[in-house]
């Protein structure tokens, strides 16, 4: 009897074991889930508290528009107008001069194919095709945009579809686009300009957010000596398009709104510091994927990784930290500066412990971002080569190379000194 109990008991303590195994699963899967859940509600009000701006300037130049159509100018039926200002608005900030000029082309042009093309063969269905067929080769031709080619296309229809029965509709269409994209220019440069610092700091904010953190995972990696780790950090980086986008696009839009608001001429000091630091950022972005990618393969090819070295690029990720902080607050990004100092100096003092030939490529690469943070924050490109070289140590240093790099530099690389 005995003997049968024992099969018992370990089968029931086997499933005791795959039941916990399971809870667990179970429980970390919620987890996981509830995260994300909380993850994405968090990026859809962050995407909401980045847009009520627009929408507020949208909702009251779609109304001006209306306003100064009908009631200022006598269209009885308006439609175009507000749709032009919205139109104008949903585009990219900073292009919105050339969206107003986009839709007043492409109105005269679609006018001018629609009437011409009614006149001489009338309306229908094949007329309407090839009245919209020759209004985008023309636009095509002239080597109009694509906005100006669907504005060219759109209205197009209407003068085919809506002349019959709508009378005069050529000359209230092309006032209306005039109307929408002159009101929408006024609301956003007089009447509700946005302010150009606020937009750019929360622009800048994705882009300095993803190059930190990749930097910190690449430390953790090296410091541990995982391969994945650093990969998956080179992968997400090199996914930056939409960052980097979205921060020179916003870039554009505070020009264009100090360019044309009054209440915002005084930002425009600050806003010329903000542009000159865009591209060493993107220069910092690309020159830390180098950076990155020889990581992994220093690991690969099982070189040595003083201690140093995942200090140096810890203090890269420390040094964005700072230059968003106090691009923020509008101060003098001193604390960035010193930071990316102390990572070539961690990196002079990885060197001088001896790297292998990927290792020296990381060393150089950390100078190298060190150089485009400094001149980010506001440094010349002499005066950050000079620190640079000072902070590594090159002339204290016995036994280092007589060129400005520890390792022959990736060619995209700008120079350092």
């Amino acid at each position: 009897m005995a003997d049968r109990r024992i099969p018992l008991l370990r089968r029931d303590r086997k499933r005791e074991r795959l039941s916990d195994v399971d809870t667990a699963r179970i429980a970390d899967t919620v987890a996981q889930l509830h995260h994300r859940s909380k993850a994405t509600l968090h990026e859809r009000l962050h995407r909401v508290r980045m847009s009520i701006g627009l929408a507020v300037q949208a909702g009251l130049a779609a109304g001006l528009s209306w306003f100064a159509s009908h009631d200022l100018l006598g269209n009885p039926q308006p439609v175009f107008a507000p749709i032009s200002a919205v139109g104008t608005l949903a585009v990219s900030v900073g292009q919105r001069f050339r969206r107003t000029a986009e839709l007043i082309i492409g109105v005269a042009v679609g006018v001018g194919v629609g009437d011409l093309l009614v006149y001489f063969l009338g309306a229908g269905p094949w007329q309407l095709g090839l009245v919209v067929t020759a209004a985008i080769l023309l636009t095509i031709f002239a080597g109009g945009s694509v906005a100006i080619v669907i504005q060219a296309a759109a209205t197009a229809v209407l003068i085919v579809t809506l002349s019959p029965s709508v009378k005069n509709l050529e000359l209230p269409r092309f006032i209306d686009a005039l109307v929408g994209g002159g009101i929408a220019l006024l609301v956003t440069a007089v009447l509700l300009p946005l302010n150009p610092l606020r937009v750019l700091n929360r622009a800048a904010r994705p882009a300095l957010d993803l190059l930190a953190a990749q930097l910190d995972v690449t430390a953790d990696g090296l410091r541990e000596g995982d391969r994945e780790k650093i990969q998956t950090a080179l992968d997400r980086l090199r996914d930056n398009k939409e960052e980097l986008t979205t921060l020179t696009e916003a870039i554009e839009g505070a020009k264009e709104t100090t360019l044309l608001s009054p209440a915002r001429w005084h930002r425009r000091s600050e806003l010329t510091h903000y542009a000159e630091a865009a591209d060493p950022i993107d220069r910092a972005m690309r020159n830390s994927g180098t950076l990155i990618r020889r990581a992994v393969t220093l690991i690969e090819d099982e070189e040595p990784i003083p201690e140093p070295m995942p200090d140096a690029v810890a203090h890269l990720a420390e040094s964005v930290r700072l230059l968003k902080k106090e691009f923020a607050h509008g101060e003098e990004p001193e604390q960035a500066r010193e930071r990316s100092l102390r990572a070539v100096s961690e990196a002079g003092r990885a060197y001088a412990e001896g790297v292998g030939f990927s290792g020296s490529v990381v060393v150089a690469q950390v100078r190298t971002t060190a150089s485009d943070l400094l001149v980010a924050s506001g440094i010349s490109q002499e005066e950050a080569n000079r620190l640079v070289r000072t902070s590594f140590g090159e002339m204290d240093r016995p036994g280092a190379p007589a060129g400005p790099e520890p390792a022959p530099k990736p060619p995209t690389a700008p120079p350092v000194g």
